[in-house]
């Protein structure tokens, strides 16, 4: 049984980490990484700092992290207090807790020594990871409270699945720390138009848009790989089973982002607009990692072979 208050909880750690997603996103997207100097963390040496919009943002961002760090211990402590017996939650709560505390150090050793984009784009990744598993937990305590059982499809789920499901997560998050890395190296202007390349089907690999060209081709086999899946797993657990649902939701959320990426092209010349559609853009992608997982997760659960002696 899921305690009202615990299920709560949970939901405010996950709302609380998308709000630092996109508050990470914005710090990203209007350059205010440096709003706070070089120390944390205080802000420019003040625990309340002078106002500009640049330290506003950073700062900001650092207020919600901290705020969302107390929920993530929170949902720990509460998790081992109330669900200790349950292997699930307990490493839900315990990724949430590593990945958060990850992310804190890596975001405070951005800003006292300044690093690298690959590394700024790890930051990113890591963030997701947290967010990935606060989201993880929020879909435990609704599938317990409806039951157990309430999602188990009526035919076993082939193993080769739940690896090629692995093989699709692997592969999106260097999809998504390749994206990472255009933002935090400005080679969005790599590639004007869509979906042709600078008015060519297979530009120039010079430059940024070597890097924006690669990251277009693989999002467009991610799109393909997550079709395939969807497919097959409606074929093989019938169209209205919660597998086939969540691969189908899956298929939508890949759809959104590849329409995501063309709105984000298009509105590169416009520096308000391009930062709203580059949270949407990352938006998208943090919701789309979490139900694979969700879905490799029950792939291995309800795999073929499972109860067998």
């Amino acid at each position: 049984m899921i305690i009202k208050r615990y299920r709560a909880l949970a939901y405010a750690t996950c709302i609380g980490m998308f709000l630092v997603l996109l508050a990470g996103a914005l710090v990203t997207n209007t350059e205010s990484g440096r709003g706070c100097g070089t120390d944390w963390p205080l802000c420019n040496g003040k625990f309340v700092p002078a106002y500009t919009l640049e330290s506003l943002i950073e700062y900001s961002h650092r207020l919600i992290s901290g705020g969302v760090g107390l929920l993530v211990l929170a949902t720990f402590i509460a998790t081992l207090k109330w669900y200790r017996s349950y292997k699930e939650p307990i490493i839900y709560a315990s990724g949430a807790g590593f990945f958060t505390v990850l992310q804190a150090l890596l975001g405070a050793a951005a800003v006292i020594w300044p690093t690298s984009p690959a590394v700024l784009a790890l930051h990113f990744g890591i963030s997701i990871m947290a967010f990935m598993f606060t989201m993880l937990l929020v879909m435990w305590t609704g599938r317990m409270r409806r039951g157990e059982q309430a999602d188990k499809p009526a035919a076993a789920i082939p193993v080769p699945v739940f690896y090629f499901t692995l093989a699709i997560l692997v592969y999106s998050y260097f999809v998504i720390y390749l994206g990472a890395y255009i933002r935090h190296t400005d080679s969005s202007g790599g590639c004007i138009g869509w979906p042709l390349c600078n008015g060519e089907f297979v530009p120039d690999m010079v430059g940024a848009t070597k890097f924006v060209f690669i990251h277009r081709v693989a999002a467009a086999i991610l799109f393909i790989l997550i079709a395939w899946l969807t497919v097959y797993v409606r074929r093989i657990t019938g169209a209205h089973s919660a597998m086939s649902r969540t691969a189908m939701i899956s298929f939508v959320l890949v759809v959104c982002q590849v329409f995501s990426g063309a709105l984000l092209t298009k509105t590169i010349s416009n520096e308000d607009w391009f930062v709203f559609t580059s949270i949407l853009h990352n938006m998208i992608i943090s919701f789309l990692f979490g139900i694979l997982c969700d879905f490799l997760i029950r792939a291995w659960k309800w795999r073929e072979g499972r109860n067998k002696a």
